[in-house]
């Protein structure tokens, strides 16, 4: 076993930092050199608000959306229209929607996509929800804004199918998307024209 140069409580917050997406272990490190060095201007604030959100954090039991309350803060939003839920694959892909500006409507989160080489089936994702929602009067259109690889189109053509006995319109946003791109990377201009585009499946 390599010698650690840190002691415990240091090793155990450079592990937990490699644990983040695009953290690596050299990373991790620097980051907790970053943090430790400015322990009072951030690691002290950072440490609160991780506790603060650690304790208040729920998931809105309408759409799936993280928030301090629940319903959350779009759910119970007056002035966003009823007529429509846009259906994301994860909360980033909303958060980057809302940060877009370009759609005044309700979300649903499924939480991923089918994924036979993951073992992801539909009684996985939150699809029986968005059923139901999907068959409220009124509701008249369905989005569908999952990201543009197989997993995200196969997941589209199968809510598709299960969707297509009821009144409501099923759409997907417009491919400006790059096949293989997800939706949190986006800029928001694509984000815009890609809803604006939007066509029925």
């Amino acid at each position: 076993m390599p010698h650690s140069s840190a002691g415990p409580q240091i090793e155990r917050l450079i592990t937990l930092l490699a644990r983040l997406p695009g953290l690596g272990p050299r990373s991790a490190r620097r980051a907790a050199l970053h943090l430790i060095r400015k322990k009072e201007a951030l690691m002290a604030p950072l440490a609160e608000a991780l506790g603060d959100a650690a304790r208040k954090i729920v998931t809105c039991a309408e759409c799936g959306n993280i928030d301090v309350s629940d319903p959350c803060a779009i759910c119970a939003a007056r002035g966003r229209s009823l007529n429509s839920i846009c259906v994301v694959e994860q909360v980033g892909d909303l958060w980057a929607l809302e940060r877009a500006g370009a759609y005044r409507g309700r979300y649903h989160v499924l939480g991923g996509v089918l994924s036979a080489l993951d073992g992801v089936r539909p009684e996985d994702l939150n699809i029986g929800k968005l059923v139901r929602r999907a068959n409220a009067d009124e509701v008249s259109e369905i989005i569908l804004a999952l990201n543009a690889n197989v997993d995200g189109l196969t997941t589209a053509h199968y809510i598709h199918d299960v969707l297509r006995k009821s009144s409501v319109q099923i759409t997907s946003i417009a491919r400006g998307v790059p096949v293989g791109g997800d939706l949190d990377y986006l800029d928001d201009g694509t984000l815009m024209a890609a809803l604006s585009a939007r066509k029925a499946l």
